[in-house]
């Protein structure tokens, strides 16, 4: 695991050319079809030589959650380990890393009818109201959540309007639905070896994708008409930024810098979980070239753990 922009990829790549693995994708934004660029997903190239699990497995208009992520990677670990290999799982998506370990809350699923009144309300009332409303049914929860975070919110009340239970009050009743098949697990985080190279390293790769096309893949996706910017696809950092710039809301310099700027929060966010995470082996890396010394460095680490 590591933050945006670290090498994940470049590094679980040279793994696979050493030890039997198979790659399970911990990212919330690759799993969808039509994001490619913006999310770095591998090329097609590189898809068809290694294996990978949970790329592309979720339209956009989809809503993937923790809960599909851990039954979709308890699934993916079975076969790799049936197939008589290791399961490599490489990504960003801090929370999903967290469910799959340790447990995920038995919540109940999405309701269309419950979002869209409760959508109804934001147009009629703002946001502000239902997070008030959140205040009086789980203060716990709302002193957790921003009133700006729509998404959230939303599902908060609708977890209570479902169940009747504060979602604060779920989420302690953890259920480990993911210990089916016990597993010696290794743990591996890349931490920068300077933040300003990485940041450094996010600006040349959003950069990198302007020039690949990631406009014209924004584009696409907006032009399908059944999306839009509180999909979790379209939410993803840069999708978000550059929808808006196609809708007219600011230019694309404007557009750009609110990206370079959302990778970086993202980058923090991602540091900060690994700071607080139990039983982490923390690898100091270069974002900014292409570090045969770690390579190697983490490939023995593992050696010493097949």
């Amino acid at each position: 695991m590591g933050p945006t922009a670290i090498g994940k990829t470049e590094l679980a790549l040279s793994i696979c050319r050493h030890l039997p693995v198979e790659i399970v994708s911990v990212d919330s934004a690759q799993v969808y079809r039509h994001l490619d660029i913006g999310t770095a997903k591998p090329s097609k190239a590189i898809l068809e030589e290694v294996p990978h699990w949970l790329i592309d497995v979720a339209d956009p208009n989809d809503i993937y959650n923790a809960a599909r992520f851990v039954s979709d990677a308890n699934h993916a670990i079975q076969r790799i380990r049936q197939k008589g290999k290791i399961p490599l799982l490489v990504g960003g998506s801090m929370m999903y890393f967290n469910v799959l370990i340790n447990g995920l809350s038995n919540l109940p699923p999405a309701s269309p009818a419950v979002r869209e009144r409760l959508n109804r309300q934001i147009e009629l009332e703002g946001l502000q109201s239902l997070h008030d409303r959140l205040k009086r049914i789980d203060v716990h929860t709302a002193s957790r959540l921003h009133p700006n975070q729509r998404q959230r919110v939303i599902r908060a009340l609708e977890v209570f309007e479902l169940t009747g239970t504060p979602l604060s009050k779920l989420q302690a009743q953890k259920s480990f639905i993911n210990c089916s098949h016990p597993l010696e697990i290794y743990q591996i985080g890349l931490w920068p070896s300077d933040r300003t190279l990485l940041h450094r390293r996010i600006e040349e790769r959003f950069e990198s994708m302007l020039k690949r096309g990631f406009c014209d893949e924004v584009k696409t996706l907006c032009a399908r008409g059944d999306l839009h910017p509180e999909f979790p696809a379209i939410r993803a950092v840069g999708y978000r930024q550059i929808w808006g710039f196609l809708k007219g809301a600011y230019d694309l310099e404007t557009a750009k810098n609110l990206s370079i700027f959302a990778s970086r929060q993202l980058a923090k966010r991602q540091l900060t979980w690994m700071r607080r995470w139990s039983d982490l082996d923390i690898v100091h890396v270069d974002p900014m070239r292409d570090g045969e010394k770690e390579k190697k460095n983490i490939l023995n680490r593992l050696k010493k753990r097949v």
